[in-house]
């Protein structure tokens, strides 16, 4: 006999209209001994998500932004009740757990419809997703292996970036700015060095970076510069809101760590220079924000790609200005940064077979523009290499 969890499914999970999510919703609503069976079922959703390359962060980024925040309580509920049976998760896992929010609050009493209704209108979207590419493993095919720490200058890193997005004062975040791109720069190298030297035979990975509404477009093209100027390669789903981005690890962090800030002062940018626009009597604020952050982003892409140049340039005379070679073997530098740029692209191109370009609307706005642009040149970034700040 087909039982009321599987009625209130066949009924609300498989169309479109609410007539069916009502009609499932009021089964379930008068079902309450089918209430742990309903939440064995979202787990259960969650599960094949899983094996079909989401990630706890993916899945609730695109709950918040199809659904309402009940919906991405329940998400979170769920998602700590299912990854909680799991001996061991995949490394950038715990980090997206530790980030989920707040649990769901105690259901009322005299709500079972609503509550009912809002696990179907989850289940339906977990139903829904299709494979994705995976950015690593699920939970339950990881290995375990030994447990590092964060590296100490990669805490440096992020206390120092933190530092300069809290401060009011533009001289002092430029200096904390710089200090960062220097101590991320010299780990980068450092890394590749060292796989060089010991013959590691590490890979490259992926993770997903979300790329959240409005004006996507211009934030999508932004991780794409940072990127590409850390010797990786990003992929934009604009569909589900994120960028998948193909590396090696040491490169990834940075990534995430150089494009949070990028987006961090830039916003803070955008917002003080537009509240200088209404206070002249401007009201177009969308157009203006739009071009402000398209311009952001194009100039950051073309100030990453003449650092990376400049770097090149300088790490290919290093090791005649290091003769005595105290400091690092330079001469290594340039071929295990050739090998390891080769590696992306193939990794990327295996995870990515077909990609397709975008093409970008015109921007309309020439004040929105103008301060963008003004606001990338203060913006002080060196992804590669140990020289000065960008011209």
């Amino acid at each position: 006999m087909e039982s009321v969890i599987d009625r209130a499914f066949a009924a609300a999970l498989y169309g479109d209209g609410d007539d069916g999510l009502d009609t499932g919703a009021s089964l379930l609503a008068a079902a309450p001994e089918a209430d742990a069976d309903l939440r064995r079922r979202g787990e259960e959703y969650l599960h094949r998500a899983w094996r079909h390359g989401w990630q706890p962060a993916d899945v609730i980024r695109l709950v918040r932004r199809d659904l309402d925040d009940p919906h991405v309580r329940l998400t979170a509920d769920l998602i700590r009740e299912e990854t909680a049976r799991y001996a061991h998760l995949p490394p950038r896992w715990p980090a997206q757990l530790a980030d989920l929010g707040p649990t769901g609050e105690p259901a009322r009493a005299g709500d079972r419809f609503t509550r009912a209704t809002t696990h179907l209108q989850l289940y339906r979207l977990l139903l829904r997703l299709p494979p994705i590419e995976p950015a690593g493993p699920p939970p339950g095919d990881t290995v375990p292996g030994p447990v590092h720490g964060e590296p100490r200058t990669l805490t440096r890193i992020r206390a120092l970036l933190a530092k300069a997005e809290a401060t009011n004062y533009p001289e002092e975040a430029e200096a904390l700015t710089a200090k960062a791109q220097e101590l991320m720069a010299r780990h980068s190298l450092d890394e590749a060095l060292l796989a060089a030297r010991t013959h590691a035979k590490d890979v490259p990975g992926a993770c997903r970076i979300g790329v959240d509404a409005p004006y996507e477009t211009a934030k999508a093209i932004l991780l794409d510069a940072v990127a590409a100027a850390n010797h990786c390669r990003a992929v934009w789903n604009e569909a589900y809101g994120f960028s998948t981005v193909v590396g090696f690890e040491s490169d990834l962090e940075s990534v995430e760590l150089l494009h949070t800030s990028l987006l961090v002062q830039g916003t803070a940018a955008m917002t003080k220079a537009e509240a200088g626009q209404r206070a002249g009597g401007r009201k177009r604020t969308k157009t203006f924000r739009q071009a402000f952050l398209m311009a952001y982003a194009n100039r950051i892409g073309g100030r990453l790609a003449e650092a990376g140049e400049h770097a090149v340039r300088e790490a290919a005379t290093e090791a005649e200005r290091d003769a005595a070679g105290e400091a690092r073997d330079t001469a290594a530098l340039l071929p295990a940064l050739a090998a390891r740029d080769v590696a992306v692209t193939d990794r990327a191109e295996q995870m990515f077979p077909e990609t397709t370009t975008t093409r970008v609307r015109g921007v309309t706005d020439a004040e929105g523009w103008h301060h963008g642009t003004a606001a990338a040149d203060r913006a002080h970034v060196t992804p590669r290499g140990r020289g000065p700040a960008l011209p």
